[in-house]
């Protein structure tokens, strides 16, 4: 098996002249320091900490619960872990939507405490004062588009977004505008795949899609689902690059049995 391992630093500016290249960026999400080590290791370009730590870590069926005193404390970790990728920490709900006052107060306390390269936020033309704010504040802004999962409960689910003409043409504007404001990438989420390859020819920025085709400059998966470690978890979008769930439950129970059978520890573990 063949990885793709660079030794410096990921920054902003190379990662917009990876789009400029044509060389596709690989991200991940990561939640901790033990895995995202690995992944580091194996020469992923970003690293998310992701709200989807509120589905994937915590358990919770969407990712509103998750604060900001928790995204700050799972980054720290994977912070320490990346010696090569660009960490983006997601600001959670309800952390910039306020004012713009509070969202920059808590996006300069989540990039002070995590020491996370960069935040991502959800939405478009709404919250573009909020952005520019931060980005003239020195905080690099990763936009969200499509399928924002902070909104699942305005938009009635998880379905496939911009599929009518009035909400593409909305989200290419929004795009438009977010790549204006500063922006140094954009995410686009479960959004059909010519409208995606659209967005990513009108922008500067890196485009990064999940569930949007395979034209944007990149694509990311939650690391959780491409291991198969969530098994309930299948969307079209999803390639599953392994299935580690069914191995994790063998090795338990492997350690269940050599425990009940006293032959674990064997004389040659034990002191």
């Amino acid at each position: 098996m063949s990885v793709h391992v660079q030794n410096s630093r990921m920054t902003t500016a190379r990662l917009r002249q990876m789009k400029v290249n044509g060389e596709k960026i690989a991200m991940l999400t990561s939640y901790d320091f033990t895995l995202a080590s690995l992944v580091d290791e194996a020469g992923i370009d970003m690293l998310l900490v992701g709200d989807s730590a509120s589905n994937v870590v915590c358990g919770n069926q969407y990712t509103l619960p998750v604060t900001v005193d928790e995204m700050i404390f799972l980054t720290k970790g994977v912070v320490r872990a990346a010696q090569h990728a660009l960490v983006v920490c997601d600001m959670p709900f309800g952390s910039y939507q306020i004012s713009e006052e509070d969202a920059l107060r808590n996006a300069v306390k989540v990039m002070k405490e995590s020491g996370c390269d960069g935040l991502k936020l959800e939405g478009g033309e709404e919250i573009l004062p909020i952005v520019r704010h931060m980005v003239q504040a020195g905080i690099p802004v990763m936009g969200h588009l499509g399928l924002t999962p902070q909104s699942v409960n305005q938009f009635g689910g998880y379905g496939l977004r911009a599929k009518e003409e009035a909400e593409a043409a909305k989200l290419l504007r929004d795009a438009k505008l977010l790549d204006e404001a500063g922006c140094f990438s954009i995410v686009l989420e479960k959004i059909p795949a010519a409208l995606a390859e659209r967005v990513t020819k009108a922008v500067s920025c890196p485009v990064i899609g999940i569930g949007a085709g395979n034209k944007c400059d990149g694509q990311v998966l939650v690391l959780h689902d491409m291991l198969g470690l969530n098994q309930g978890f299948k969307p079209k979008f999803l390639r599953h690059f392994a299935s580690l769930a069914q191995e994790v439950k063998s090795a338990v129970g492997d350690y269940i049995n050599a425990v009940k059978d006293s032959s674990f520890p064997s004389t040659e573990e034990s002191y």
